[in-house]
């Protein structure tokens, strides 16, 4: 009996070591060890505008009484990464990484990768399953009161959006995922897709009579194509909020741009862009005003500087009889954000 369990203790032992070193023979095998991944660097184009062909170069010819400087309009760098790989194979692999990149998997062989940060509250993607497809649009939003730019010659009302948050993307049309032990790597520079306008409504007389104000900007692109970063021929309404100054108004106002651009027959009088103010007084009276800005917005199709001047008010509409209307209440027609649904 002692001698059978001695030869099944030997058994026991060899099938063990034998186990152990067949299990190191295959990690150890290079076959097993490769990896279909790649590592992506990514960086950013923090740039907040492009000049169009004809338009003004802000960032050589800044006015210093804008009392802000050029730089200070840049976006920060993103908080995420996401990273859309389609291979030929028709799979379609999403990775989310840090902003600065990192490994994803792809499919074996020739992909298309698309990149864009995913850190943002308002936009919506669409159409995500094509890289050549997939677009971004931001939420519609509705403003008690607003019925549109009364000199846009088109009677058609635009769909009303909240300013999209910037947004970055780089496209890679064919990438050869291959079969390796080392991890290649691959530079990324996301360049921007949305872009900003400084509104500037300068005053001549009364803004000291001015409690709040919000503005709108009529017939920008209603969204932007990830692939190339061209827009989209629908237009729509941008509504955002203003800041009062002792010389007059302003805001910062996110745009993916003018729509259907760029193009090879993009015409600069093509549409109507106007801008709305809408002032509520410190007595409570309502004010509005509406421009005519297309000669300005068209030269500037990726943001710029959009600038009114002359606006008044009188003095009989800023003494008048108040209402008792509280200028830091939000009460006076609020915004509404509504998901689209694409």
């Amino acid at each position: 009996m002692i001698h059978i369990q001695h030869c099944l203790l030997c058994i026991i032992a060899m099938t063990a070591l034998t186990a152990c070193e067949h299990k190191d023979l295959c990690f150890n095998h290079p076959e097993h060890a490769a990896r279909y991944e790649t590592r992506i660097v990514a960086e950013y184009d923090l740039t907040w505008e492009m000049p169009g062909p004809d338009g003004k170069d802000w960032q050589a010819e800044w006015p210093g009484t804008f009392g802000m400087s050029y730089a200070s309009l840049n976006p920060a760098v993103p908080e995420g990464l996401c990273v859309n790989s389609y291979g030929s194979d028709g799979v379609k692999l999403t990775r989310h990484l840090p902003a600065s990149g990192g490994k994803v998997e792809m499919s074996p062989g020739i992909n298309s990768v698309l990149m864009y940060n995913d850190d943002t509250e308002y936009i919506i993607f669409d159409d995500l399953n094509s890289s050549v497809s997939a677009k971004a649009s931001t939420r519609s939003r509705s403003r008690a009161g607003y019925s549109g730019n009364s000199l846009d010659p088109v009677d058609e009302p635009e769909k009303t959006i909240t300013p999209p948050d910037f947004l970055f993307g780089h496209y890679i049309r064919e990438y050869d995922q291959k079969h390796s032990e080392i991890i290649p790597s691959v530079e990324a520079m996301l360049r921007p897709l949305v872009f900003s306008y400084l509104v500037r409504y300068e005053f001549s007389r009364g803004i000291e009579y001015v409690g709040i104000a919000r503005g709108a900007l009529s017939g920008m692109a209603e969204s932007v194509f990830l692939h190339d970063g061209h827009t989209g021929k629908e237009r729509a309404t941008i509504l955002y909020d203003c800041t009062v100054h002792d010389w007059g108004i302003e805001a910062v106002v996110n745009s993916f741009g003018v729509p259907d651009y760029p193009n090879s027959s993009y015409s600069r009088t093509d549409g109507f862009f106007g801008l709305n103010l809408e002032l509520r007084l410190k007595n409570g009276k309502l004010l509005t005003f509406d421009h005519d800005v297309t000669a300005q917005v068209a030269l500037q199709p990726h943001g710029g500087v959009i600038v009114v001047k002359g606006l008044e008010v009188s003095d009989e509409d800023g003494k008048e009889s108040g209402s008792g209307f509280d200028v830091t209440v939000d009460g006076w027609g609020d915004y509404e954000d509504v998901i689209i649904n694409m």
